[in-house]
């Protein structure tokens, strides 16, 4: 097991595979490295894969305070780099992952190779909102972790899915029989709320793939085409019939984008 401190103190849990250019896989909110567990090998054929656990989740530790912002979180991330001695890496980020994302491209950017965005927004205050009713469930999530994980299972893949891929909710089962901290959950929430980087995204200079799903309602798919139009040279791969977790239930196709769009821009 290996942790390293934060620039606070925090500890934090990551772990490696693989080998090759260092790709850091930043997982969403409240979710810890095992969001990335579908997926991981995929990458790690050509990358040295970097997964970490935020804090506040998994096995680094959970501060009640300072209030948790997504800088810190992705002053988190470059800690983990740091550990590694790894002085770039390219970064992929999905949902709260993907604003952590656009932080360190727009903040950090000496120490970002190519960057994908996944169902993700630019903010609030100039992205499209979420449903209220989808606001208050994630706000809000049913105390029995059995209706939670089939709440959670909706948003992240379709009906069909889940019914020929049992294993799926059994893994979002699994992590509401062990959540995290309520405390740690609102402040995770807090974070992603307020993040705002919209008057930032036209300076962002590394390569950026936006992927989003057609049928998400945890971060509308409107938001996707704010980000492609708003980052200079962005790309843009809509997943038909992709909900909020397209990368486990379109692995195939979502996987193959990702490495192909990191292989044409080389550390």
């Amino acid at each position: 097991m290996a942790y390293t401190p934060s620039f606070d103190g925090t500890r934090l849990y990551y772990e490696t595979v693989g080998s090759g250019e260092p790709l850091l896989l930043i997982s969403g909110q409240g979710a810890d490295r095992h969001g990335w567990d579908v997926v991981r090998d995929d990458f790690a054929r050509k990358h040295l894969v970097v997964t970490w656990d935020h804090r506040g989740t998994g096995d680094s530790e959970k501060p009640r305070e300072p209030a948790y912002t997504i800088e810190m979180f992705a002053r988190d991330a470059l800690a983990i780099l740091d550990a590694l001695g790894i002085g770039r890496a390219h970064i992929y980020g999905t949902s709260m992952g993907g604003r952590i994302a656009q932080r360190l491209a727009i903040s950090h950017r000496e120490r970002v190779g190519a960057v994908v965005l996944g169902c993700t927004t630019p903010g609030n205050r100039m992205g499209v909102r979420r449903p209220p009713e989808v606001d208050a469930q994630m706000a809000n999530r049913p105390s029995s972790p059995e209706q939670a994980a089939r709440q959670l299972c909706s948003q992240m893949v379709s009906a069909g899915f889940a019914r020929a891929h049992p294993e799926y909710l059994e893994t979002l089962l699994e992590r509401y029989r062990n959540p995290i901290p309520g405390f740690a959950r609102r402040l995770h929430y807090a974070a992603s709320e307020g993040h705002d980087a919209w008057d930032d995204l036209p300076g962002i200079t590394a390569p950026v793939l936006v992927i989003h799903g057609d049928d998400d309602t945890v971060n509308v798919t409107a938001n996707a085409y704010l980000l492609a139009e708003r980052i200079p040279g962005a790309g843009l791969h809509i997943v038909e019939g992709g909900r909020h977790g397209y990368w486990v239930e379109f692995r195939q196709e979502t996987s193959a984008a990702v490495l192909e769009f990191l292989e044409c821009h080389p550390l």
